[in-house]
């Protein structure tokens, strides 16, 4: 009798575990489900800069600065325009200048200047040329980015490994493009971060 009784206990006792198994490999797939990806980097927004003394109103619309027969390394910069909250920013206005590859501003036309808008994702693609050095600064873009009914974010964008980045006072690490060396020429990224 105690035989038996232990017999029945222990089936008994194994129930509820045959029970789960068919449930098991389920919840073996949701632990292995991936988690929603985080906004990494992006809680803060993008450092303002000074303007300098080179910029001008009303450049044109376009997205390639280049021009026919203009020195330089060609380079393609894209990136995106987001918020604080992670949320791309569409028909955001990008205003962009720089030097040539001289080190020079054109300050009497818009060779090297123009704007343009983000997409609906807040992607932008620009095409124009490694800027060149002048006395006093590292290599560098300018730009303002501006957010439908936000105030404007006036920057500056940087390259890695030049040797003036270390002595130009005006230099911030965060402010460092993603730079690549492709067969047309550079590449390079950066993201862009407003206050939401």
């Amino acid at each position: 009798m105690n035989i038996t009784r232990r017999r029945f206990f222990a089936f008994m006792s194994a129930l509820p575990l045959i029970g789960l198994v068919p449930a098991f490999p389920f919840f073996k797939r949701m632990d292995v489900l991936e988690p929603t990806p985080e906004c990494d980097d992006h809680d803060d927004p993008t450092p303002s800069q000074t303007e300098g003394p080179f910029y001008t109103l009303s450049s044109p619309e376009r997205s390639s600065l280049r021009e026919k027969g203009m020195k330089g390394t060609p380079l393609v910069l894209t990136g995106q325009v987001l918020n604080t909250k992670c949320q791309p920013v569409g028909g955001a206005l990008l205003d962009w200048w720089h030097a040539d590859d001289n080190g020079n501003y054109d300050n009497e036309g818009f060779k090297l200047r123009g704007h343009q808008y983000t997409d609906k994702q807040g992607y932008f693609k620009l095409e124009t040329i490694v800027p060149g050095l002048y006395t006093g600064r590292t290599r560098h873009f300018h730009v303002k980015v501006k957010g439908p009914g936000k105030s404007v974010l006036t920057t500056q964008l940087y390259f890695p490994g030049e040797t003036g980045n270390e002595h130009d006072y005006i230099f911030k690490p965060e402010l460092l493009m993603n730079v690549s060396e492709g067969a047309q020429g550079t590449n390079a990224s950066f993201t862009f971060v407003l206050k939401a």
